[in-house]
């Protein structure tokens, strides 16, 4: 029987927020995060529920053990919200730094996915 993937988070109980965003990196991310949550990695979390500061969010990133934010690109919008709202991620994986680039096209292909969260799983099985 194969091995479940692990993380290297240290702890059942990771949020995961993505920015989200309106383009492909964007969707991407978010993406990547309902895989890694169906995998067992973590609960995937509403950061637009941040930045709205709502009580029932902010108590559950609160009580995280660990934070984890997938941005599509460089304006760090997942982070940049935590941050705001005073969380620190444990851990912040960047889209774009997988030399995916940013475009307004939102369909995303199978293997776009696939190559995607196989480099996501080797950054969080790392320490």
């Amino acid at each position: 029987m194969p091995e479940e993937p692990k993380c290297a988070c240290g702890s059942a109980n990771v949020a995961i927020f993505t920015c989200a965003g309106a383009v492909n990196i964007g969707q991407l991310s978010n993406r990547i995060a309902i895989k890694l949550e169906k995998q067992g990695i973590g609960n995937l979390m509403c950061t637009a529920g941040i930045g709205a500061r709502a009580p029932g969010l902010m108590k559950s990133a609160e009580t995280s053990d660990r934070i984890i934010t997938i941005d599509g690109c460089p304006l760090n919008c997942a982070s940049k919200t935590l941050e705001l709202a005073g969380f620190k991620p444990d851990r912040q994986i960047v889209i774009s730094e997988f030399g995916i680039k940013k475009s307004k096209e939102r369909g995303l292909e199978d293997q776009e996915v696939a190559d995607t969260l196989r480099k996501v799983m080797e950054i969080l099985q790392s320490k």
